[in-house]
């Protein structure tokens, strides 16, 4: 139920309310951009360039470290061709992932609390373990790949508004003593 919910929040948020509508930025002359990258035939994956596969000789190295100023240095993902909106897959994955956080939160309140605890219990520990699960794990985007703070705070603000739902359905539906 928490899961279910969660999903549709998620789908509240992000359809019909504003706040992430400016999560990306579009580039100039993007359709040029987008014909210059198509002639390389990228197959769907994560990308960093200038790419240095890990080694730190060579990320020490003049060649290297020119690249990186000459610029432009990028994170970037490529999707598969097709259409933007077919989104099934991603649907199917965000479900089960939310599945999981409340696999998670119902483990921790249950081994934290027994049957017949207190509304209020059951949230705190189901709620603060669906935040960390949905929530966390964004700042990393902002450390390492440089991502938006803004983008990244919003994203832990759903977290937080997903962590109170799970609290709140748990807290409801936990079994009497």
């Amino acid at each position: 139920a928490a899961a279910a919910l969660v999903f549709v929040a998620s789908a509240i948020i992000h359809t019909l309310l504003p706040y992430h509508r400016r999560d990306f930025k579009g580039v100039a002359d993007e359709d040029a951009v987008m014909d210059a990258l198509r002639s390389f035939d990228i197959p769907a994956g994560d990308y960093v360039i200038p790419f240095a596969g890990g080694d730190m000789e060579l990320m020490k190295s003049d060649e290297f470290r020119a690249k990186a100023a000459r610029g432009p240095v990028a994170f970037m993902t490529v999707l598969p061709k097709g259409d933007p909106f077919a989104m099934r897959a991603q649907l199917t994955q965000w479900f089960v992932y939310c599945i999981v956080v409340s696999v998670f939160a119902a483990y921790v309140a249950g081994r934290a609390v027994g049957p017949g605890a207190e509304y209020l219990a059951v949230h705190r520990f189901a709620g603060v373990t669906a935040f960390a699960g949905y929530g966390l794990a964004h700042f990393q985007r902002s450390i390492w790949f440089n991502q938006s703070w803004c983008t990244t705070l919003k994203s832990v603000f759903d977290a937080l508004i997903y962590g109170l739902l799970t609290g709140g359905v748990f807290g409801w539906l936990w079994p009497a003593g």
